[in-house]
């Protein structure tokens, strides 16, 4: 049985993701950041739910080895937490970079270091990246600066871990989603065709078969999920 981390779990699509791989008989090891988000999830065998401030370096790095020790091996890391900001240039303070950057990326990278050594000396692993849109086209991206700046790393961190990873069935993968069809997203676009965005239950899919046998060939992947959008 693989063991899986699965970062933001009881988000929209952390919920969707977590259900997927318990689904698929995966040993699932999530992170919240409250006590009070345990009751989001159904009990299950193979699921363990953890408090973790991802954005603590050393809490994460003590969490990773919590896991590594109990589990002995990590299969595979999902990083779904991130967070969201508007505003172009003028309206984008140096502050609310920094924010997007530990947020976006550096709870990824807390969780990446520890784990892709361990990785590395398995010779086996997948650390999968939630990029985005704007981090990839300037058109999508001028209003969201500090987002899609912040996102932008993700991209090139995996660049850099798949070239020290050759050789190795240790990977990254960054999937870009467009507008995930959430109620939120419902709410705010109510003018909008709903359809054309991506269910969170059809990206969990594509996730689970980035980390799956079936996905084991893919190297150097980046994965445009974007549906009609």
């Amino acid at each position: 049985m693989k063991t899986v981390i699965i970062t933001g779990a009881n988000g929209n699509l952390g919920s969707a993701v977590t259900k997927e791989f318990l689904n698929k008989g995966y040993q699932v090891v999530a992170t919240v950041i409250s006590e009070a988000m345990k009751a989001d999830f159904t009990a299950d065998d193979r699921l363990e739910v953890r408090v973790v401030n991802l954005t603590d370096e050393g809490e994460t790095t003590t969490f990773i080895q919590s896991v590594i020790e109990k589990y002995k091996k990590v299969d595979a890391a999902l990083m779904l937490v991130g967070g969201f900001a508007m505003g172009n240039i003028a309206a984008t303070s140096s502050g609310d970079i920094d924010k997007q950057l530990l947020l976006n990326f550096k709870t990824a990278y807390h969780v990446t270091k520890p784990l892709f050594q361990h990785m590395m000396e398995n010779e086996n692993g997948r650390l999968i990246y939630i990029g985005a849109r704007p981090a990839i086209e300037p058109s999508q991206g001028k209003n969201l600066l500090a987002y899609g700046l912040s996102k932008s790393l993700l991209f090139k961190l995996a660049e850099y871990l798949n070239e020290e990873a050759k050789g190795k069935n240790v990977s990254a993968t960054v999937v870009a989603p467009s507008t995930l069809d959430t109620p939120l997203n419902r709410k705010n676009m109510p003018d909008t065709d709903p359809s054309i965005w991506v269910n969170p239950s059809a990206l969990a899919e594509i996730l689970e078969f980035v980390v799956s046998e079936k996905g084991g060939p893919l190297r150097e992947t980046i994965l445009k999920v974007y549906n009609n959008a």
